[in-house]
């Protein structure tokens, strides 16, 4: 099996690595360069590109921030990031090879003097001194947005008074959408009104072939082989719908504690921060009809269509919401705080293929085991054999780490009597040759560098998603019910699941305190 993904042959051929790895001049522009965001995931995963030969020769890193600093202080920043988060015994190298050809500046805003034009239109002709039939317009420009969302508004109009979205020279005329891309993180949005807000301003500026909005569970290796499993193999893909799925789990408890993002977790909370943008862009790539192909095109399209079967959630039957106990005496918590830390949620797909299927959703922190995994729970029928009851049968990918797929089946019990057993085979990603896993974030942020917009969210999708989680945010909202630390949330949740409760629960054959 394999986890290469197919790009877009309508991606312009200059983006595309050669044999050498090596592509067209990079600029990549790190607004927030300074930020918790750059420092941890931005950063670490440009050194992993470049370790596996993934970034261009010739590429420079710009920072920016609300101050200017020196070169030698950016150069810091980053050796310091990398000595924190980067690869071990790999410190010195990474760092020399990211700021080779560095610069900060203060960060653009609309009506200033910037200085960040004419450094982007400085580096770019650096990079491409020297190399014939190629000039400063040819040179790819990426802008990555490691900034609060409250600042995607202005900074992107910034980039557009600035002219800095149509090359690193600001150049007159259409939009080089062949050369610039901006990156955004989540939330891309908070509402959709906010939503449908923030996406307009983004195409007055961009238009929707440059805009890049990472969702990382889109990039983990096992999430891109749910469409793998299912379109390369028929032993999957014959069950991939109601007629043999009982019902679908994606399941993302936490045991972390909320201590350190205490300010950001309780503005947030659990839904608002993991539903739109993680996990139910992970149930549209189950739920997806087979796609016209297997091209970039063709799985966005599929994975739109399938959000826009989505139902709004009922939030007085279809969910259900907690706060671990003690989560009001954390420090900056108010005291009568009614953040959630913790959502189940039942959601359904109004369509042919998965009509009257339940999709379980379920995260949370402080939980009794940290996961990310998607089940099939397949159906049972016949219910019995020989006399014996059937066992579960499912279909299971853990998400974290490199992933890995399990198939959990009835088989015969070893032994002179014929009984059944139900016994599970795992496969491993990271055992199948030849093949290295990419970190989700890397992986995403080299799919950006080559074109290839497979594994992002559009605004089609994201408008299905907003409307399908709008009810939460009105007046039916439910009120957060107390949890044990430990536990696996309120009691509550496991109605949702049904008599045989939720699938990595039983099977950790523990149910948490209460």
């Amino acid at each position: 099996m394999t986890t290469d993904r197919t790009h877009d042959d309508a991606h312009d051929p200059g983006t595309e690595r050669d044999p050498g790895g090596h592509r067209r001049p990079l600029v990549l522009v790190l607004h927030g360069a300074r930020g918790d965001l750059a420092r941890r995931l931005v950063l670490p995963s440009l050194a992993t590109l470049h370790r596996r030969s993934l970034l261009p020769e010739r590429f420079a890193l710009l920072g920016t921030g609300r101050t200017a600093i020196s070169t030698e202080e950016f150069r810091d920043l980053v050796d310091d990031a990398l000595g924190e988060f980067g690869q071990e015994g790999t410190r010195a190298a990474d760092v020399e090879a990211l700021t080779r050809h560095s610069w900060f500046a203060a960060e653009v805003t609309e009506d200033d003097d910037a200085e960040l034009p004419d450094a982007l239109a400085r580096t770019s002709e650096a990079l491409v001194d020297g190399l014939d039939g190629v000039d400063a317009a040819d040179v790819t420009v990426v802008h990555y947005l490691a900034v609060p969302p409250s600042a995607f508004v202005g900074l992107t109009r910034a980039l557009g008074a600035h002219g800095m979205h149509r090359g690193p020279a600001g150049q007159e005329g259409d939009p080089r959408t062949d050369t610039v891309r901006i990156v955004f993180e989540k939330p891309y949005g908070t509402s959709p009104e906010t939503f449908r807000e923030l996406d307009a301003v983004v195409h007055e500026v961009f238009d929707e072939e440059q805009v890049f909005r990472i969702d990382h569970f889109l990039g983990k290796e096992a999430t891109q082989n749910l469409h793998v499993l299912r379109f390369a193999n028929e032993l999957f893909g014959s069950v991939w719908d109601r007629h043999h799925v009982e019902r679908v789990e994606i399941d993302v408890p936490e045991t972390l504690d909320v201590a350190q993002r205490a300010e950001f977790y309780d503005a947030t909370g659990a839904a608002l921060d993991m539903v739109v943008s993680h996990l139910f862009q992970v149930a549209a790539q189950v739920a997806m009809g087979p796609p016209e192909d297997l091209a970039a095109t063709g799985l966005v399209r599929a994975r739109e269509e399938a959000l826009t079967h989505l139902r709004p959630l009922d939030p007085e039957d279809d969910v259900v919401l907690g706060q671990f106990e003690g989560y009001r005496e954390i420090e900056g918590i108010a005291d009568d705080s009614t953040t959630d830390t913790f959502i189940a949620a039942r959601a359904w797909f109004d369509d042919d293929r998965w009509r009257g299927v339940p999709f379980l959703l379920r995260t949370g922190k402080r939980m009794a085991a940290s996961a990310q995994r998607v089940t099939l729970v397949l159906r049972r029928d016949p219910e019995h054999l020989f006399g014996d009851e059937i066992g579960p049968s499912a279909i299971s990918l853990s998400l974290a780490g490199d992933g890995a797929i399990e198939v959990t089946t009835t088989v015969k019990r070893p032994g002179p009597d014929l009984a059944l057993a139900t016994g599970t085979a795992r496969l491993d990603l990271d055992d199948v040759e030849p093949g290295e896993p990419l970190p989700a974030y890397a992986s995403l942020l080299d799919d950006v560098l080559v074109g290839d917009r497979t594994l992002f969210t559009t605004p089609v999708g994201l408008a299905a998603a907003w409307d399908a989680f709008a009810p939460l945010l009105g007046d039916g909202r439910p009120e957060p019910e107390p949890y044990a630390p430990g536990s696996w949330g309120p009691r509550a949740a496991d109605d949702l699941a049904g008599p045989d409760g939720w699938w990595l629960t039983t099977r950790q054959g523990e149910t948490g305190q209460r």
